[in-house]
């Protein structure tokens, strides 16, 4: 099951989130969304773990908990929404 973790504190590293989640099972991959201009975490980032019953039990666990002063958000991750060119961008200006 893959996992959305938000509101993360930009200082929590990948490794910091695994081992968070590893608490409730086995973690198949950790990542965080970076900023592909700053090079920066975004403040989200997901958890992938294989046995759907950890998954649901670190989802419940973890939801609401507070990470470096932040209540992190915690749900099953929704699949990607195929984007068209230029989707999601405020118009040109002539």
């Amino acid at each position: 099951m893959n996992i959305y973790v938000g509101n993360m504190p930009y200082a929590m590293t990948a490794e910091e989130l695994k081992e968070l989640f590893s608490q409730y099972g086995t973690v198949a991959d950790a990542r965080l969304v970076i900023d592909r201009e700053t090079g920066r975490v975004k403040g989200f980032g997901f958890v992938e773990m294989n046995d759907q019953a950890e998954a649901e039990a670190a989802i419940q666990a973890i939801n609401g908990t507070e990470q470096g002063g932040r209540k992190l958000v915690v749900n099953e991750a929704r699949p990607r929404e195929p984007r068209r060119f230029g989707e999601g961008r405020p118009p040109r200006r002539p």
